[in-house]
């Protein structure tokens, strides 16, 4: 029987002889090797040296104008029955797909050097990290795949040992948007994409394989793939509790995974430990915890709004060794975006002299790459092969009325149907600006591979005895006042929010129970040295009965189109909820702080 690596090298001759590269490169990962793509890059005008005297080893990438985002609508799943994919993915058929596809790599890399880019996303250690292969022709997505995986030979010797891998084939093609394809196939354990360098597009470890082929792969595996944050949060006692966090865009994930704590907490000795910003692969342990590693070794993240303020150890993360994707730049060679600081720069992301007629100096999906143990917060529990223990899963959207700061599930059913109705206000980082209210079920919406009400279920299915599941949280930092200003805080001052948490974690605060989930008690909460406006904190928590029995009718219409695969478990759970709102004469959580206050 032929070993793995002879079927990955009758893969790769494949793929030469129809892609027709003029140089075939085997990736090692080593530092040599990305120093020399960086020179090539530098020659070639791919990468723009900044300021090295205040960022060493940073440098920016301008990509095509027409190639700055993912591309939703080319993005496709690929399965044999269209149910499977559902109707929260674009759906093909496998067959035709790659027919589609093939023809555009026909010729591609002629002139080009086709990169073979072995990686593994987790530790290269852990049993719950997962290999593949990426084929590229863009010494860009090498350089970035080396940061954001791990990458080379030691991720080769993996996959030769554990004889599988995903297939990840990619090409910039021309950079065409109407020759532009990102497709899955999740029977296949392949993707391929076409016609983009944009990182979401093109690094393949990361939204295609960790994503969408990974929720996939966990589903049939039993564990789950999630677009979620993993943060460490310990206590004066020394004791650390980790949480997994789901948020949609332009929510706050990022800030909260990297969460300095208010100056009270830090005297107290109060420290916040981040394992992952973006993704989590939770796994049953023995003990029958949910046991998560981040399968990501570096950050993609967003650099318009990350500011000393906002996110002060983004900041710091970022003054070496990091590869900036069109940003703006001063006069003096440093990257600069919109929120930074007060500054004005020389350079927008294209490369012109900076005109405010031209709209944002930086874009506004501009990027930064960077190593995540360069992250000062970073934990090294990052690295630990069986994962962190999961205490606590959050949901959180962007809701200025209607949804409390903070609520809990009653059990792990009602936990998964708040994950499966989270919804977000559309901002103006969205083509639909406004206040539409969109659902993304547990942040996943862009990247679940499979069908929604599969998907539900397979949640559902790890409620078994034996099991100790984490408590579930929603959270809502957006709500707003009559005067249309944000009722809290947010960015550290949510520590607050996670202490009571973790407190009902270890049950060492009540709760106030609702027919929507459970509130806090103001008394449990920590409100030392915080200032609030008047009335501010039983807004907060204001639950109107009438407005929450509209909610549940949305939110009822929403989860019908799932048809027949929808789980009889969410339909009840629903119906309950409803039952408990018409029950409702008055919402008892105001009650409650109007007699606390």
């Amino acid at each position: 029987m032929p070993s793995q690596l002879e079927a990955l090298n009758r893969w790769i001759d494949d793929v030469a002889k129809r892609t027709r590269p003029d140089h075939v490169h085997w990736c090692d990962g080593s530092e040599a090797e990305y120093r020399q793509l960086v020179d090539e890059m530098l020659e070639t005008g791919d990468l723009v040296e900044l300021n090295q005297d205040t960022h060493p080893r940073c440098y920016l990438h301008r990509s095509d104008p027409k190639d700055v985002a993912r591309v939703e609508k080319l993005t496709v799943i690929c399965t044999s029955n269209r149910e499977d994919a559902g109707p929260n993915n674009n759906w093909m058929d496998p067959d035709e797909a790659h027919a589609k596809i093939d023809a555009l790599f026909d010729g591609c890399m002629q002139g080009r050097t086709m990169y073979v880019v072995p990686y593994c996303m987790g530790p290269l250690g852990s049993p719950l990290s997962r290999c593949g292969i990426e084929v590229t022709d863009s010494p860009y997505v090498v350089a970035n795949m080396r940061i954001m995986t791990r990458m080379g030979t030691a991720a080769l010797e993996r996959i030769e040992r554990e004889g599988t891998f995903i297939k990840a084939l990619h090409s910039i093609g021309e950079l065409d948007p109407e020759r532009r394809w990102i497709m899955h196939f999740p029977e296949e354990l392949a993707i391929k994409s076409y016609g983009s360098g944009y990182g979401g597009n093109a690094l393949l470890g990361k939204k295609c394989h960790a994503l969408r082929i990974g929720s996939s792969q966990a589903r049939s595996e039993g564990w789950l793939a999630e677009h979620m944050l993993i943060v460490g949060i310990e206590n004066p006692r020394h004791e650390i509790r980790y949480v997994a966090a789901a948020f949609p865009s332009a929510c706050g994930k990022t800030n909260l995974a990297m969460l300095i704590p208010p100056e009270g907490y830090q005297r107290d000795g109060w420290k916040v430990w981040t394992v992952g910003d973006d993704i989590c692969w939770m796994r049953p342990g023995k003990d029958g915890r949910l046991y998560a590693i981040n399968p990501e070794a570096g950050y993609f993240g967003v650099a318009p709004g990350t500011s000393a303020r906002t996110n002060p150890n983004a900041l710091a993360m970022l003054q070496h060794d990091t590869i900036f994707t069109n940003v703006a730049v001063t006069d003096n060679g440093q990257p600069w975006w919109e929120g930074l600081d007060q500054r004005t720069p020389a350079k927008d992301w294209q490369g012109r002299d900076h005109d405010p007629a031209n709209g944002p100096a930086a874009h506004p999906n501009s990027r930064f790459t960077v190593r995540a143990s360069q992250c000062p917060s970073w934990s090294p529990e990052a690295e630990n092969d069986q994962g962190v223990p999961i205490d606590a899963i959050v949901f959180g959207g962007r809701r200025r009325s209607l949804v409390p700061l903070v609520m809990e599930a009653r059990d792990w059913t009602h936990g998964v149907l708040m994950g499966a109705s989270m919804a977000s206000e559309a901002t103006a980082a969205a083509t639909d600006v406004g206040h539409n209210v969109r659902r993304d079920p547990m942040a996943m919406k862009p990247f679940c591979g499979y069908n929604f009400g599969d998907y539900f279920a397979h949640w559902l299915s790890f409620d078994q005895p034996g099991m100790k599941l984490p408590k579930v949280f929603h959270v809502n930092w957006f709500r707003k006042g009559d005067d249309g200003r944000f009722l809290w805080p947010g960015f550290g001052d949510n520590m607050r929010v996670l202490e009571w948490m973790l407190k009902r974690v270890t049950g060492e605060a009540d709760a106030i129970e609702t027919p929507i989930g459970h509130l806090p008690r103001v008394e449990d909460l920590n409100l030392d040295g915080l200032e609030l406006a008047d009335g501010a904190l039983e807004a907060l928590f204001r639950v109107d009965g009438a407005e929450w029995r509209d909610e549940q009718a949305a939110i009822g219409k929403y989860l019908e189109s799932y048809g027949a695969r929808l789980p009889a478990a969410l339909k009840a759970e629903h119906r309950r909820i409803v039952e408990a709102l018409e029950d409702e004469a008055e919402p008892a959580p105001l009650r409650v702080h109007a007699s606390a206050s």
